[in-house]
């Protein structure tokens, strides 16, 4: 199938995206009308639960298509040292501490506009973060995040090339 033709099929990510996942990379769907169908608004892989090192990249990702990010939400059980702010590209980025879940991440633009991001372990294996971030970023998903790192198999347990 050419990389044109899977652009239109919504249970997979054309080729130059494909390839280009690794840890770090933020894939998003991004819908800013109040009316977002879907369970999730993207996902990202981040190399590690270090806030300080792997924030700064999404939200300099994250500002680039939606503008100044305010908040990130965050479990901060599930992170390194997690900081009450971050300085990103010369602005305040407010992190908010609550029990999303270590699969979520809540970026907040402005007072109310919230997108959400699943997070995919960062000992996840290529193939089975690329399955997850495929499937939350279908168009319309249903799925929680949990149940898409679970049915994935991208969950928090080691790479699958491990075991």
């Amino acid at each position: 199938m050419s990389d044109e033709a899977r652009a239109f099929d919504p249970g997979r990510l054309p080729d130059r995206f494909r390839q280009a996942a690794k840890p770090g990379t933020v894939l998003l769907r991004l819908e800013t009308t109040q009316s977002r169908e879907g369970a999730l608004d993207g996902a990202w892989w981040p190399r590690s639960r270090d806030v300080g090192a792997e924030l700064p990249g999404l939200i300099t990702a994250l500002t680039e298509h939606l503008g100044p990010v305010v908040t990130v939400g965050l479990d901060a059980d599930a992170w390194d040292d997690v900081p009450p702010r971050l300085v990103v590209g010369g602005r305040s980025v407010h992190i908010d501490r609550y029990p999303v879940g270590d699969d979520t991440v809540i970026i907040t633009r402005g007072d109310r506009d919230h997108f959400s991001l699943l997070v995919v372990p960062p000992q996840a294996s290529r193939e089975a973060a690329l399955a997850a971030m495929e499937r939350a970023v279908r168009a319309g998903g249903t799925d929680s995040a949990r149940q898409i790192l679970i049915a994935t198999g991208a969950g928090s347990g080691p790479p699958a090339e491990a075991t």
